[in-house]
């Protein structure tokens, strides 16, 4: 582990990025959010919704939490490979590399649609569960990809600017009004794993369909069991950074992750 010393130096040096990067890193920094308008063409963005259409089940969330409403596919770079062009995209990797430690891993990846009816979910941070205080550097960061218009009708993601300074034991206030994700299908939305967020309502009458794809510290247990999601046989199909992100690699440096003392890409490579 990366003393948290050393990634606060890394992220006051900014003298190694370059703008707009600069700029995505900043505002992040500062709001703990920040929306990246146009990172998928219109082609791209079909793509993914036709990989995304056979594996529509009708099941529905089976908490509150979840949304009675929503429905969530899984496991995503087990269904398709074409999800790996969003876990591997150039822009978000070079922001996720700014504030995660070298050999981090994928945590999470699913498709989210809202029906129409849908209420707002409760806020909450993505690193919750973590048991050592804040504010601190983020463990986590997270994408939001619109894969629809995300408006203030159908239920686009909320923020509230500044929370990842926020300290433990915080609530929303009343008076707190949180900001809306509006943003055009194609566009990303990324935050830190200690901004407070939600689901949006949707009060209009159509689906509201986004893809989530969510990183962390190489020492964490990711949300989604990638491993077991994703067996060797279909991460072989990947690129080497996805593999290791899905847990096919040893930490950098280190030797936390091997098999029987060997990486495990030679598992794959076999």
């Amino acid at each position: 582990m990366f003393p948290l010393e050393t990634q606060l130096d890394f992220l006051k040096d900014e003298s190694h990025l370059a703008n707009p990067l600069k700029t995505h890193i900043n505002e992040l920094n500062e709001r703990g959010a920040v929306i990246i308008p146009g990172v998928l063409s219109a082609e791209e963005v079909e793509e993914i919704r036709q990989a995304l259409q056979p594996h529509w089940e009708s099941q529905f969330g089976r908490t509150p939490f979840e949304g009675y409403k929503t429905e969530r596919i899984y496991a995503l770079l087990a269904k398709d490979a074409r999800f790996a062009r969003l876990v591997e995209h150039p822009l978000i990797l070079r922001i996720v590399d700014q504030f995660l430690c070298p050999s981090y891993l994928l945590w999470a990846a699913v498709a989210i649609r809202l029906n129409s009816g849908e209420i707002e979910q409760k806020f909450h941070a993505d690193e919750e569960s973590a048991a050592y205080p804040k504010p601190r550097s983020p463990d986590s960061m997270s994408v939001m990809w619109a894969l629809d218009d995300f408006t203030k009708e159908n239920g686009a993601t909320e923020f509230i600017p500044g929370s990842h300074l926020w300290e433990d034991g915080w609530e929303v206030e009343s008076n707190v009004k949180p900001e809306k994700a509006i943003m055009k299908a194609g566009s990303a939305l990324v935050w830190k794993g200690l901004t407070v967020h939600r689901g949006g309502a949707n009060n209009s009458d159509q689906m509201r369909l986004g893809l989530t794809t969510q990183y962390c510290q190489p020492w964490l247990r990711q949300v989604e069991n990638m491993v077991l999601a994703v067996p060797p046989d279909k991460a072989a199909q990947y690129s080497e950074r996805v593999r290791e992100m899905l847990g096919y690699g040893i930490l950098s440096g280190g030797f936390m992750g091997h098999v029987n003392g060997l990486n495990p890409k030679k598992i794959i490579e076999k």
